[in-house]
């Protein structure tokens, strides 16, 4: 993950352009014409021998003749020219490119794929960046570059558009025209070679000139890259994603429920819904969403009042409220008298408020500057039918009036019509309302930002801390999967499969193995009551499919016949399977439980994901099921349950008790946990897990094995809680600290420490006097992406969350991994030890493992304690300009 050499792509000072051309049609011409006309403020130098000028602009023979050495090269010359293009302009000290040329490995040949590799390699020396090939280019509207060949220019805005699909640029470029819409960037990344999604939303998160992002996604090139960079960039400002090809992968033909069930775009989703970015699923839903972005407000919460002059459109409007989700807010008895005050009598004395369809403009003006004032609304949605006695334009700009008091909160327009709406809808536009066409697309796109407001809040929610310490014996889940690989076995036997539940804490009903029917009868006489027979096979997954499992045995005897009936049916069914014989297990009846599936499968694109559902043996036809990217808490387990249309059931109603939720959570959990530490584990499903009142047991259970050949957890897409870290950490009172990473879960424990400093460790730590730390900074600093940042705690032993915190040192690295920033406290009650030290040096070790250059921090000159320390590390010292009272001490590690 890199942002560098990014500014030379997006704030470049001078261009060249590789394959100028002034033939008519061509995309050398084209290119030509856009960089040309453009109102770009340094040099644009053509590059072509056959060409003394293009469009009157001095063109250079080759790149060794540019008077100077441009920022930029833009080249669009046939594919088998560019490797070598590439290495001319790193020698000239070029630093960026954007390749327009195709044939490259968009082709799907051999040939393709290795001229893009010659390409990348001749790029790699110079740290040159390249974005394509296979692209449409790049617009920079606010510094007039237009570095494409699309035949539209957009307006300047506030709005970063990133794509793989060139042609998808001027779709957007050719309706936000129509719209008064303008943007920032427009990024056509084409085979995403070098640049790709992760760092642009990178770039894109820290610059101020763009306020949102939007993205059209047909593919992702590195999944951990894309969320961490995803998650940084929801937290700044709203990123919107539409993704192309929902369908394309069709259902993969599966042995587990889990892989049948878990599709590649319900992952995507997870994946959108996990970074805290906005989903949309077509390209009006992305317009819609830019338009009302493009206006910089944001939703307060989901309370939207109506205020029209027709009663259908206010009906439609009101159905489309409910079906999104939203709230129609009950207006407050002070707002209904108000109204009454300013509107005839006829009018509906409730939300929607329809003000009659003769309403003039000042009607519309004093039920509007009502609303305004009522502080329960939290958005407000303004609906005109054209009428032959009132003029609609009269009515919108009445609305524009009201708007410009700065009174409004969260203002939507919809004037239905076409050519009697059109001049209202301008007037909106001209003025930062949003406005659509329909109430039904106004109503979606109050949606966008009240989702995007609960994403934000879900982003930083605190997950509970766990109800019970969780220690999987690893070891033991481990060797049953060694054992199985040895013997070239793909699946687990039931039994096995059960056994690596059980080391991971996930309660499992009792198994007894059997060889032949007879032993399946002393077994069955031993547990005593009724019992299940299963037939024991590692050819054989589904049981039920080949009748390889019979409930409610009762006796010995019963057992020995539906043994032998069993063997029958099974060597009929699948002749070639290896049987070795039978497992018995006592029948649990728990009146009242819910059957559910919880699995565990291998994404292609994201690496893990977890499943959650209605299980049974209907679980394919019912397909009630949400996925998840692992490693989870909590609160992730309890947002995937949510998603699925049992988990009302399961939350209680009146004919029955609630589940315990927390039981199903933590056997989330723990399979997500299977899923870190034992990466050749490729499919698992637990199903049925029978969830009631008093807990969960898994009735049955599938593990699927291959060899790990993806890198451990590396193939994560969100790095997990690295548990090396942690570390016992003895004092000299014979007492011990624990040392780790720190958890989503110890924010409260973190703001309570902060609460314990004193004004002077604020002042020192914080430079600033602060009282308290709030949620949101508390969980920022908790919260954190383990493949970005690291804090390390000094805490006691126990549940995260629910031991006290006396030490802290974090490091913030930069996405090129060249630099990284530290801060480090210890409570004045712990000081005296050697503590502050000893986080240092940890954290100096955790930077020079991981490859940083160099850590770095400002310290306040009166902080003598800090300066000490970096003393002793060999930190230098250097003066911060504008900040007098403080020394950046820096310590080089490479």
């Amino acid at each position: 993950m890199t942002i560098r050499n990014l500014d030379y792509l997006f704030k470049p000072s001078s261009v060249a352009l590789i394959g100028a051309s002034t033939q008519s049609g061509s995309v050398g011409a084209v290119l030509a014409h856009n960089l040309i006309s453009a109102d770009f403020g340094g040099p644009i130098m053509p590059v072509n021998p056959k060409y003394k000028a293009v469009h009157g602009v001095t063109t250079y023979p080759d790149i060794d003749s540019l008077p100077t050495t441009p920022d930029l090269g833009i080249i669009a010359t046939p594919a088998d020219t560019v490797p070598d293009i590439i290495t001319q302009l790193g020698r000239r000290g070029t630093r960026a490119a954007v390749v327009i040329s195709a044939g490259f490995s968009e082709s799907g040949d051999e040939d393709g794929r290795a001229l893009q590799q010659e390409m990348l390699d001749a790029a790699r020396p110079h740290t040159l960046r390249i974005i394509g090939p296979n692209c449409l280019g790049i617009i920079l509207p606010g510094t007039g570059l237009n570095a494409s060949f699309s035949h539209l220019a957009p307006e300047t805005g506030h709005l970063a558009f990133v794509t793989q699909s060139g042609a998808i640029v001027t779709s957007i470029v050719d309706w936000a025209r129509n719209h008064g819409i303008g943007f920032s960037h427009l990024i056509s990344l084409g085979n995403m070679s070098d640049v790709d999604f992760g760092d642009t939303l990178d770039y894109l998160a820290n610059d101020s000139r763009a306020s949102a992002i939007l993205l059209y996604i047909e593919s992702i090139s590195s999944a951990r890259k894309f969320m961490s960079a995803a998650r940084a960039a929801a937290r700044s400002k709203p990123v919107i994603v539409v993704k192309a090809g929902r369908h394309a992968e069709g259902a993969r033909a599966a042995a587990s429920h889990t892989g049948a069930l878990a599709g590649a775009d319900e992952v995507y989703d997870a994946a959108f819904r996990r970074a805290g970015m906005l989903r949309v699923f077509s390209l009006t839903e992305l317009f819609d969403a830019a338009a009302t972005l493009s206006m910089t407000w944001r939703a307060s919460g989901d309370r939207l009042a109506i205020l029209t002059n027709g009663g259908g459109i206010g009906v439609l409007a009101t159905d489309a409220v409910i079906d999104e989700g939203a709230r129609l807010v009950e207006l407050e008895p002070e707002t209904l008298d108000k109204l009454d005050e300013v509107l005839p009598a006829t009018w509906s004395h409730g939300n929607p408020v329809d003000i009659v369809g003769d309403a003039p403009g000042s009607r519309y003006a004093d039920a509007l500057r009502v609303l305004c004032a009522d502080k329960n609304i939290d958005g407000i949605l303004v609906l005109n039918c054209p009428t032959a006695v009132a003029s609609s334009v009269e009515a919108a700009q009445a609305v524009v009036e009201v708007a410009e008091t700065g009174k409004c909160r969260n203002l939507l327009t919809s004037w239905v019509g076409e050519s009697t709406a059109e001049e209202a809808r301008q007037l909106f536009r001209e003025n930062r309302i949003p406005t659509y066409d329909t109430p039904e697309q106004a109503v979606r796109a109050f949606m966008y930002l009240v989702d995007y407001k609960r994403n934000q809040e879900t982003l930083m929610e605190t997950p509970p801390s766990v109800p019970e310490d969780f220690s999987p014996d690893v070891e033991r889940a481990r060797a049953v999967v060694q054992e199985a690989l040895s013997e070239e076995r793909e699946w687990l036997m039931e039994h096995e499969a059960k056994e690596v539940l059980t080391a991971y804490g996930i309660p499992t009903s009792s198994t007894r193995l059997a060889e032949t029917p007879r032993d399946a009868a002393s077994a069955a006489a031993q547990i005593g009551g009724a019992v299940a027979l299963k037939i024991a096979s590692p050819d054989i997954t589904h049981k039920t499919d080949v009748g390889g499992v019979v409930l409610d045995l009762l006796g010995p005897a019963a057992v020995r016949e539906a043994a032998q009936d069993m063997m029958d049916r099974v060597r009929e069914a699948k002749p070639d399977a290896r049987v070795t014989g039978f497992t018995v297990q006592p029948m649990i009846h728990r009146p009242g439980a819910y059957e559910l599936i919880i699995g565990l499968v291998e994404d292609a694109q994201f690496g893990p994901v977890i499943l959650f559902g209605h299980g049974g043996t209907a679980v394919e036809v019912v397909k009630d099921k949400a996925v998840g990217l692992p490693p989870l808490n909590m609160r992730l387990a309890r947002e995937i349950m949510s998603r699925t249309r049992i988990y009302n059931q399961l939350r209680g109603h009146p004919r029955a008790e609630a589940v315990d939720l927390d039981a199903i959570a933590l056997t989330l959990i723990r399979t997500a946990q299977i899923a870190v530490d034992i990466p050749e584990v490729d499919e698992l499903d637990i199903n049925p897990l029978l969830a009631d009142t008093f807990g969960v047991v898994a009735l049955d259970a599938r593990v699927k094995v291959k060899r790990d050949n993806r890198g451990g957890t590396g193939r994560l897409a969100i790095r997990p809680y690295p548990k090396e870290l942690e570390e016992n950490i003895p004092l000299g009172d014979g007492s011990s600290l624990w040392l780790r990473p720190i958890r989503p879960e110890d924010e409260p424990a973190l703001r309570a420490a902060f609460a314990k400093l004193t004004p002077r460790e604020v002042q020192l730590r914080f430079f600033a006097p602060m009282k308290t730390l709030s949620h949101m900074a508390a969980s920022r600093f908790s919260q954190i992406d383990y493949d970005r940042e690291m804090a390390l705690i000094l805490t006691e032993h126990g549940i995260p969350g629910k031991t006290e915190i006396y030490g802290v040192v974090r490091l913030i690295a930069d996405p090129d991994n060249e630099s990284a920033e530290y801060a480090i406290i210890v409570r004045h009650d712990m000081t005296g030890q050697g503590l502050g030290i000893y986080l240092m040096r940890r954290i100096i070790d955790y930077a020079r493992d991981r490859g940083i250059g160099e850590i770095y921090g400002d310290v306040l000159r009166e902080n003598d304690t800090m300066l000490k320390v970096c003393d002793i590390f060999g930190f230098t010292q250097s003066n911060i300009t504008d900040e007098p009272t403080q020394v950046r001490v820096t310590l080089k590690l490479t």
